[in-house]
């Protein structure tokens, strides 16, 4: 979860890194460091966020570095903890677990190395000098040394003396190339490099590679030489910056319909879903599924859960959804010819993909990714892929790539039940025709933002809120709850509204507020009882209501009213309040909103 950024070129660096982390500190602001040669090795470091470090570093120059920001996982955060690690004249940046760390750290220490902080990454750099020591190159030391790590790496390493080189390596962490005019880079992120260069090379797990201004190669692990493609990044630095917004998370909320409109750019004109919207392949694959395991975790989850409905329904597809940091730890019952959804915006998430081998291994190969990230793991470890075209998301709090996840997850229903024979063209033009009306029915929700600003005031006094939904949308307010403690801190646990009796209905009183996702289908008359359950306790209601609702507002009832009814595509719009709620609650409060204590945004330990 951490982020690294590194550089050698013709030019000074410095600014670059520092720039760099900026663009990753989504990944961890535990603490953040940077190395570099001057020729003599230099290293800066500090507590927190990135402009602590740049302080720390005004004056510096250099042409070769490396810089890190942190996401804590071994060792509390302090400076002796914060990257890079250094040891006779090694310098390491690491994202990513090392999981056979204590034994290897147990062989150093019993050969005389002595430690300076608690983490795993600090073995690498005694490691890679100690090979250093017999091998006397770089390139080879650390290749030597990256055969014995067992776990999750993306590693950057500098040695004092040897200006003007670097080398790069990676094990199941992200980590790619930036190939510039007058130098060469390596970052966890293309974004972090869009202000040099917009030439990437993906490096393959097991690849090692050695940088210089002039030049780069790429081995494996075992020596051999190998070849990776230059790809041209489609993103744009302006699609990372702030621009009028006050915060990332803002920018993305408001970003929805342009981001739901490119997401459905591939069936704008179209009559009819095909199934190549997936992948060569996906024709045959699609057309023997009996059934759908769906493995994500936190907002995909959610995703994932409001799929369930539509893939029941329309598909006629049983629909298990599995939180993916748990299915891979439990027996299951494996389906040869069940489909396999693997979903994450960065492609990157570590319990994701180890789910998504842990369902491959037990012969379960028809598999689909809906990702964010083209070049991303995942996308390549599944036969089929449906990309969402969000753009980069930065707040941690994660808003368009939901909705986007839950657009592709809308097709892959109707592609389905398409090939199942369970839609004709009435229905499928139908809903076609309201997929794309969606991005015009956000933009009309984001207009009611002035009203949510509002309850904000009065949520942000409480310390515990209860969100209710029904159907499709109890996991628009699972979304909901986890938006608000994501970035408000405020406890928030979501239900569906007809298990209140059954437990959550006695915690309600005045002090707890409770949301109630209220759009006028089926359900309605149903929840409306749970409201009144909730109002006959004293507790406050505030109600996200379709505009034709029978819903009256009345003293504890507050409403907004959204200005269409959705139909199957309801949670899309509702949610969208909800995440308004969150962020402007948490700007309220006053705290970090794109930056939440204890969270990153690419999850990419288990």
């Amino acid at each position: 979860m951490c982020g690294i950024v590194a550089a050698t070129a013709h030019h000074d660096i410095v600014g670059l890194l520092l720039e760099g982390l900026r663009r990753l500190e989504y990944r961890g602001y535990d603490s953040a460091g940077i190395a570099v040669l001057t020729p003599s090795l230099l290293r800066i470091r500090s507590v927190g966020r990135i402009d602590a470090l740049a302080k720390n570093a005004v004056g510096v120059s250099a042409t070769t570095g490396i810089a890190h920001t942190r996401w804590a996982t071994h060792g509390r955060p302090c400076e002796e903890n914060a990257h890079p690690h250094v040891y006779q004249g090694v310098a390491v940046v690491h994202n990513g677990i090392i999981e056979n760390f204590e034994s290897l750290r147990a062989e150093l220490a019993a050969a005389g190395h002595v430690f300076a902080s608690e983490t795993d990454t600090e073995v690498i750099a005694h490691l890679v000098a100690r090979e250093h020591a017999v091998c006397g190159d770089l390139f080879e030391a650390v290749r030597r040394t990256v055969v014995r790590l067992a776990g999750a790496f993306a590693i950057a390493v500098l040695r004092e003396g040897e200006e003007g080189r670097l080398i790069v390596a990676r094990q199941g962490s992200p980590v790619l190339l930036g190939i510039g005019a007058d130098g060469h880079y390596a970052a966890s992120d293309a974004a972090a490099l869009l202000s040099v260069t917009r030439r990437m090379v993906y490096l393959e797990n097991g690849d090692i590679a050695e940088l210089s201004p002039n030049a780069f190669r790429i081995a494996r692990f075992d020596g051999t030489a190998v070849e990776r493609p230059i790809a041209l990044s489609q993103l744009s630095a302006d699609a990372v910056e702030l621009g009028r917004f006050r915060h990332y998370m803002q920018k993305e909320i408001f970003e929805q319909p342009d981001a739901l409109a490119n997401t459905l750019e591939l069936v704008a004109t179209t009559s009819h879903v095909h199934p190549n919207l997936f992948g060569d392949a996906a024709r045959e694959i699609l057309s023997d599924v009996d059934g759908v395991l769906i493995l994500a975790c936190g907002t995909s989850a959610h995703a994932g859960m409001t799929a369930r409905y539509w893939l029941e329904e329309l598909a006629g597809l049983p629909t298990t959804v599995e939180i993916a940091s748990e299915y891979r730890y439990r027996v299951s019952v494996p389906r040869p010819r069940q489909l396999v959804v693997a979903i994450s915006q960065s492609g990157e998430t570590a319990d994701t993909l180890a789910a998504l081998r842990h369902a491959q291994a037990l012969g379960q190969d028809r598999t689909v990714a809906i990702c964010n990230v083209p070049e991303s793991a995942l996308v390549r470890a599944c036969a089929l892929r449906f990309l969402t075209r969000a753009g980069p998301e930065i707040g941690v709090a994660s808003t368009k790539a939901f909705t986007t996840q839950l657009v592709a997850l809308f097709l892959l229903t109707l592609t389905l039940a398409r090939l199942r024979g369970r839609l004709d063209d009435e229905a499928e033009a139908r809903h076609l025709a309201h997929l794309r009306h969606l991005p015009a029915a956000v933009e009309k929700v984001l207009a009611l933002e002035p009203a949510i600003q509002q309850w904000a005031q009065d949520f942000a006094a409480k310390e515990h809120a209860l969100f209710l939904g029904r159907g499709r949308h109890y996991p628009i307010a699972l979304e909901g709850a986890l938006k608000l403690k994501e970035i408000s801190y405020i406890h928030a646990e979501g239900y569906p509204a007809g298990e209140l009796k059954h437990g959550p209905l006695a915690l309600v009183d005045r002090e707890m507020p409770v949301i109630a996702v209220a759009p006028n289908d089926r359900l309605l008359e149903k929840l409306k009882s749970n409201l009144q359950e909730v109002r006959a306790r004293g507790g406050e209601l505030y109600v996200f209501a379709d505009a034709d609702s029978a819903v009256a507002e009345s003293e504890g009832i507050h409403i907004v009213r959204l200005p269409e009814h959705g139909g199957m595509l309801s949670p899309i719009l509702h949610v969208v309040p909800l995440q308004l709620l969150a962020y402007h609650v948490a700007l309220v409060k006053g705290t970090d909103v794109d930056k939440p204590r204890n969270l990153a945004k690419s999850v990419t330990v288990e």
